[in-house]
């Protein structure tokens, strides 16, 4: 009876979370994140602002972008989780992430980072542009500073994931050697600044009174400040976006309505309706609130038809 008890009270302690099905494979695989990879679609944002999709060339150097800009992001969450597996076990959440769960070993992890981390810069001077890869190998350094120092830096914090949204929509107009409009990466900047600042307000607004937030640098920031920097973002979004759509660079257009204007109100209630969900506290990651909310797709929907209107001259 007292052995009974003592197993007992032994299957009652709080043990570490068991790994979830699958193998070493299927390991990697979560902790790339493949739900992030939907942010790497923005590796077509400018050759599709310049009408410049649809060539064959333009598809396979996008694809190959993208699986090269998804392998690098692969690295960083992979030396990420490896460098945080002590203290992600003593979380509640990301105890359950492969590294941490023991499913992936940490040197497997490092290694396999490291191995992504050099292949996919090298694949990009061979197959793309020296411009590429010299992109790919600023956006690794710069990520994988985050992870060890600068995700503790205020303002810093935000200016870095803002960077890596622009270095995605970048990096396909290098690509295609596509010049970038100074409007163009005014609105994208802005707008993932704004995209990244309401997460991040969302979170202080959520973890507001409660221990143990997800980020620590949150306990320093204060929400009034996040939500000053999601509405200064949001404005100068607009305004780029406005100046951009103005702009007829010279050609005359013979379209049968103005569609790169009127463009202009469909980001507006875009960026209006977003808003909506950042100043309740809720807004998530960006392609969460994008795909919940069947007004916010619809709307975005519209912006695209009307933009490629525009490009198409119809």
């Amino acid at each position: 009876m007292a052995e009974t008890a003592v197993l007992r009270q032994r299957g009652g302690e709080k043990r570490p979370a068991p790994p979830r099905g699958g193998g070493l494979l299927a390991g990697l695989l979560r902790t790339a994140r493949p739900r992030q990879w939907i942010k790497n679609i923005l590796v077509v944002a400018a050759p599709a602002a310049a009408g410049e999709l649809f060539s064959r060339h333009a598809l396979v150097q996008l694809a190959l972008v993208f699986t090269l800009f998804t392998a690098c992001a692969a690295a960083v969450y992979l030396v990420n989780d490896a460098r945080d597996a002590e203290a992600d076990r003593a979380h509640p959440t990301k105890r359950h992430r492969p590294v941490a769960a023991g499913q992936v070993p940490v040197p497997v992890a490092y290694a396999v980072g490291g191995v992504l981390a050099v292949l996919a810069p090298v694949v990009a001077s061979w197959l793309c542009s020296p411009a590429v890869a010299a992109l790919l190998v600023a956006y690794l350094g710069m990520q994988l500073a985050y992870c060890v120092s600068l995700k503790h830096v205020l303002v810093v914090d935000l200016v870095v994931v803002t960077t890596g949204f622009l270095m995605r929509a970048m990096i396909g107009g290098l690509a295609l050697g596509i010049p970038l409009s100074r409007w163009f990466l005014i609105t994208t900047g802005f707008g993932a600044l704004f995209m990244v600042s309401a997460k991040r307000y969302s979170e202080a607004v959520q973890m507001a009174g409660k221990a143990g937030a997800t980020r620590a640098l949150l306990t320093e920031y204060t929400a009034g400040y996040l939500r000053f920097v999601w509405q200064l973002a949001a404005g100068v979004a607009v305004l780029g976006y406005c100046l951009w759509a103005m702009e007829e660079g010279g050609v005359p257009h013979t379209s049968v309505l103005p569609w790169r204007q009127l463009s202009m109100v469909a980001f507006i209630l875009a960026i209006l309706r977003y808003a909506v969900f950042a100043d309740r506290g809720t807004a998530g990651e960006p392609e969460d609130v994008v795909l919940r909310d069947r007004a916010l797709a619809l709307i975005g929907l519209v912006w695209m038809a009307m933009y490629g209107l525009a490009v198409a001259n119809w």
